[in-house]
């Protein structure tokens, strides 16, 4: 087994950059006896995701260095789906653990396929299904999502932003907190992935869809694990009439039809701006779509443009 101390943890990994992520990597891989040579950076956000060249493994690093206690619970969480033979992104059997390295927690999976490839929305809608009607351990010790203590913890850590618009997200956190206070929700509360939208369901190389991200796997009302892509079809066009449709037909439930979409819609919504608020510091390009999704707010005009992240 190989775990990093608590002191790697706090020292605290640089930039989290291209190039700064690049020297975390070339760490963890030598800690683990991997080879980083040639890893081609597959995305870099919440956690920076490498694909290694010299074997099928897909390595995550995880932003915010905090994180061990919570990535030994996903890993614990990854381990039960495979036990129970849920298509699912499988940690790598020889690390079984999350490693801490330079200050940054790590961890290691199996590749799905040699390529990126998205599954389609309907067989989202068949694994949240499908998730949505297991019962987890308790031994798993998942917590209760609790989105409006989210958002209020995202803004206060918000630092670029005007003191306007400040005022306003504030403003705009304490109605949602009593709208959701009132909402009756009619699914049942269990285990949710948290983050169900199509670019976490990859297709494997076998042909099958698994669902990958597993940070998030939570206990909550299961109409969270639905909003993303009613609001991806809904208020970004970033869905078409006929895949939201095969999602509702494949899950079974309409979320759009319910008193109270619009509210969970304006939440999650808000989430996805504060994320982009977080970054705004990074580049001029998150700051211009940080400004632009503010605008879309207080506005209710320029979704369409929004970019995907």
């Amino acid at each position: 087994m190989i775990s990093g101390s608590g002191q790697e943890a706090r020292d605290g990994g640089g930039e989290f950059t291209a190039e700064g992520v690049a020297v975390v990597l070339r760490a963890a891989c030598e800690a683990a006896d991997l080879d980083a040579t040639g890893a081609e950076l597959l995305r870099l956000g919440s956690n920076a995701v490498y694909r290694l060249a010299s074997a099928p493994i897909i390595v995550r690093i995880a932003r915010d260095p905090s994180v061990l206690a919570e990535m030994e619970r996903t890993v614990a969480v990854a381990r039960w789906l495979e036990e129970v033979d849920f298509p699912t992104t499988r940690v790598l059997p020889d690390v079984p653990r999350p490693i801490a390295v330079r200050g940054r927690v790590v961890t290691f999976w199996e590749s799905v396929q040699e390529r990126e490839e998205y599954a389609a929305v309907g067989e989202l809608a068949e694994l949240l299904r499908r998730l949505h009607c297991l019962k987890e351990p308790e031994l798993l010790g998942l917590p209760s999502f609790d989105p409006l203590a989210k958002l209020s913890s995202s803004l206060e850590s918000l630092t670029a932003v005007s003191g306007d618009d400040r005022s306003y997200l504030e403003e705009r956190v304490s109605k949602l907190a009593k709208d959701y206070d009132g909402l009756d929700f009619v699914l049942p509360f269990g285990l949710i992935h948290g983050d169900a939208n199509i670019g976490n369901v990859l297709r494997h190389r076998d042909g099958h869809a698994v669902l990958i991200d597993l940070d998030g796997l939570t206990l909550a009302p299961r109409e969270w694990d639905l909003i993303l892509t009613a609001i991806y079809y809904d208020r970004y066009g970033w869905h078409g009439k006929a895949e939201y449709d095969e999602f509702v037909h494949r899950y079974g439930f309409d979320l759009m039809c319910w008193p109270g979409y619009e509210t969970l819609a304006d939440i999650r919504e808000l989430m996805m701006v504060m994320w982009v608020g977080h970054q705004a510091g990074t580049s001029a390009r998150f700051a211009a779509e940080f400004a632009r999704r503010v605008t879309s707010l207080r506005t209710g005009e320029g979704r369409d443009s929004w970019g995907a992240y």
